[in-house]
């Protein structure tokens, strides 16, 4: 992307308001579907967020086009201004998402989760991962219920708090007590919210083609269809019913895991508004400060982490699309001992066969430092010369590094991959990203999302290569189908024996870095002796 190759122009103001007109007959038309009552309201509403998110956007790109002017994009100047105004812009987006609420918050939570936009953009929009939404008026979520389930409350429920537990973009979820002393959470969605969505999508819509205009290097309308494929699924109950229930059942034997049973079969207590499931205790799996008062092991909480999603990615081939910390609960079960719930089932992907097994040779050929395998695989993926970025985006690595894996690059090789980026354009960015299948996408956010909750619990990179390695020697066998109980064995034992390989060779090539390191700080301790020493008998001999 070359700077004298913006066409920048800035919104006239006979443009921002042939965009709000655009923008309020969205609304209506979106308010029309609507019951009478509530399409005043909702057109009213949805012009004043527009409104909102079309000033907000006229002074970002102006924001860009002013601040960039002239300046060379390979100068220092370029790249300093351009981390400045990506900063501005973010936290004006952030205000708007936390302005207008609703989807935009689900929006800004989409897009910092997203490897692919600046760093300034995903570290700014990240707190949106965990707010709280204001809980609506329990008046109208008891109709949402009671029109959903068909029956009064006092019917349904021994006990029912009015108060709720969390309130989220999209649905609140309250706790309740069936009628034979089950606990339950219920969650519902808020009034209205479709029409809402059909406003809000629409006026992202009329802003992305706009935007698409001046920056014809980002592909805003293909992020915003993934957008809305994601919330459509998101907001229909009965499918994330479906999801968490298959999910329970590959994961049924495993007793650090906990997904809360659904209430449906043989009741009329789940819809695609209202969700009836299993309450489950706990605190967010990043919550150090529980873990420490619970006596649990944070590592052992990263690990178990990464082996449950690793086997989703690797084995199953069915993905958790959105595990942030409030989606994760850490549940203590005394003297060090817990379990991980997991919750919202709402987004899935389930990954396409072929690529499966691909992603898991690609990760074989990442751990076993197998170049040419990676280049092979990169070009089946359709991602040509880009391939040779695979390590650096998944293990940290250079294609020809020769460094311990898992470990923080060399000064050397950090200064060389950083020569080589300074000459990739943000069409080759947007060329990668868009040459990409989309379950590749999808495994992008998702990684992106577990390296920064093991982050916070503090734990090393390691730990998810460990886990990624296994389960991509089991999710190659699982290709081969059943083979009888002998062959089965002699196959189980062989990934054994080659994971134990992969993680002698990880420890160890940790070990011997932190002997390194070790050797450099004993060493500089030693310089800084002498140093101190020499220093002292010159002062000496000046006194003297």
């Amino acid at each position: 992307m070359r700077v004298d190759r913006f066409r920048f122009k800035f919104p006239s103001r006979g443009r921002s308001s042939l965009l709000l007109s655009a923008a309020a007959a969205a609304a209506f038309t979106a308010a029309a579907s609507s019951t009478s009552g509530e399409s005043a309201s909702l057109a009213a509403d949805g012009i004043i967020r527009s409104s909102r998110a079309i000033s907000t956007i006229a002074f970002v790109v102006a924001d860009y086009k002013y601040s960039l002017r002239g300046l060379p994009r390979d100068s220092e100047d370029y790249l300093f201004k351009l981390s400045e105004v990506h900063l501005r812009s973010a936290k004006k987006l952030l205000k708007l998402c936390e302005a207008n609420g609703g989807f935009y918050v689900k929006a800004g939570q989409f897009v910092s989760s997203l490897r692919q936009v600046p760093k300034e953009y995903t570290s700014t929009l990240s707190c949106l991962q965990d707010k709280q939404a204001t809980p609506y008026n329990f008046a109208d979520i008891k109709v949402v219920i009671e029109r959903n389930l068909g029956k009064d409350l006092t019917t349904l429920f021994l006990a029912f708090d009015e108060q709720p537990v969390a309130a989220a973009s999209i649905a609140q979820v309250h706790h309740g007590v069936l009628n034979n002393k089950q606990e339950v959470a219920i969650k519902v969605q808020y009034p209205g919210l479709e029409q809402r969505m059909k406003i809000d999508i629409m006026t992202m819509a009329i802003l992305s083609k706009s935007i698409s205009k001046v920056f014809p290097e980002f592909r805003f309308e293909r992020v915003l269809r993934q957008f809305q494929q994601t919330m459509s699924l998101e907001l229909d109950f009965l499918q994330e019913a479906n999801n968490s229930q298959r999910v329970a059942t590959y994961f049924r034997k495993n007793k650090a895991v906990k997904v809360p049973i659904v209430f449906r079969v043989g009741t009329d207590l789940t819809t695609p508004q209202v969700l009836t499931m299993e309450f489950c205790y706990g605190q967010k799996v990043d919550d150090l400060d529980y873990l420490q008062e619970v006596g649990i092991n944070p590592a052992k909480v990263a690990k178990t982490l990464m082996e449950l999603f690793a086997e989703m990615i690797f084995v199953h081939g069915f993905v958790h699309g959105d595990p942030h910390p409030g989606n994760i609960l850490v549940s203590s079960q005394g003297n060090g001992r817990f379990n991980l719930v997991l919750l919202d089932h709402g987004i899935y992907r389930e990954l396409d066969e072929e690529f499966r097994v691909d992603y898991c040779q690609l990760w074989r050929a990442l751990i076993m430092l197998d170049s040419r395998k990676i280049l092979d695989l990169g070009e089946k993926f359709g991602v040509g010369k880009y391939s040779k970025y695979f390590p650096v985006i998944f293990t940290g690595r250079t294609i020809e590094s020769k460094s311990a894996l898992g470990i923080q690059m060399s000064k050397e090789e950090s200064k060389h991959l950083k020569d080589e980026l300074r000459y990739l354009t943000l069409e080759d960015l947007t060329s990668f990203m868009d040459s990409l299948p989309p379950d590749f996408l999808v495994i992008l956010r998702t990684d992106g999302l577990l390296r920064s909750i093991i982050g916070k619990l503090g734990v090393g990179r390691h730990v998810r290569l460990l886990a990624y390695a296994k389960h991509a020697l089991y999710g190659v066998e699982k290709q081969h189908g059943s083979k009888g109980f002998v062959k089965n064995t002699f196959s189980r034992i062989r990934i054994n024996i080659t994971y134990l390989y992969l993680k002698l060779l990880l420890e160890s090539m940790g070990l011997l870095s932190q002997i390194n390191d070790t050797r450099h700080a004993v060493v500089n301790k030693l310089k800084d002796l002498v140093h101190g020493i020499l220093q002292f008998f010159h002062i000496s001999m000046f006194v003297l």
